[in-house]
């Protein structure tokens, strides 16, 4: 019993591994002069801890392609491409840079980057103050976009 319910669960693992979710694919150039601008600390610190879902920089992990769990990874850098793309910023009208800013704001404390990912991404962890320091460089580009 126990060896036919261990073949039933390693064939259903290996068949769902044909269902997989696209991200949207990145573009064969990208232009730089489009990313979102800010001082080297802030970008040291977004990059570290959120450009995996939002710029064309994912760095994904293994488990990334290993359904179920690349269901979910794939889910939020799509997600988080749509949200928000820093290296799209250019495209970006200034209605929406304000709303970005205004998010960046919110969320850095509340739920940025998501818990998920900092258990798998130590590093990616931010400080009390690193989340002090991106707010309040938001808050203050928020001002100056209005």
């Amino acid at each position: 019993m126990f060896k036919q319910i261990l073949i039933w669960g390693v064939g259903a693992f290996v068949l769902i591994q044909a269902i997989q979710i696209t991200i949207p694919p990145i573009p064969d150039k990208i232009d730089k002069s489009k990313e979102m601008p800010m001082p080297k600390e802030i970008a040291t610190l977004i990059k570290t801890s959120c450009y995996d879902c939002h710029s064309y920089e994912t760095n994904m992990p293994w488990y990334g392609h290993v359904a179920p769990i690349s269901w979910e990874v794939q889910s939020h850098i799509k997600e988080g491409r749509l949200a928000l793309n820093f290296q799209e910023w250019g495209n970006y009208s200034e209605e929406k840079k304000q709303k970005i800013y205004d998010g960046i704001a919110k969320t850095i404390n509340l739920r940025m980057p998501m818990p998920m990912y900092i258990s798998m991404h130590k590093n990616a962890d931010l400080s009390h103050e690193q989340r002090k320091k991106i707010k309040v460089w938001a808050k203050e580009h928020s001002k100056k976009e209005r």
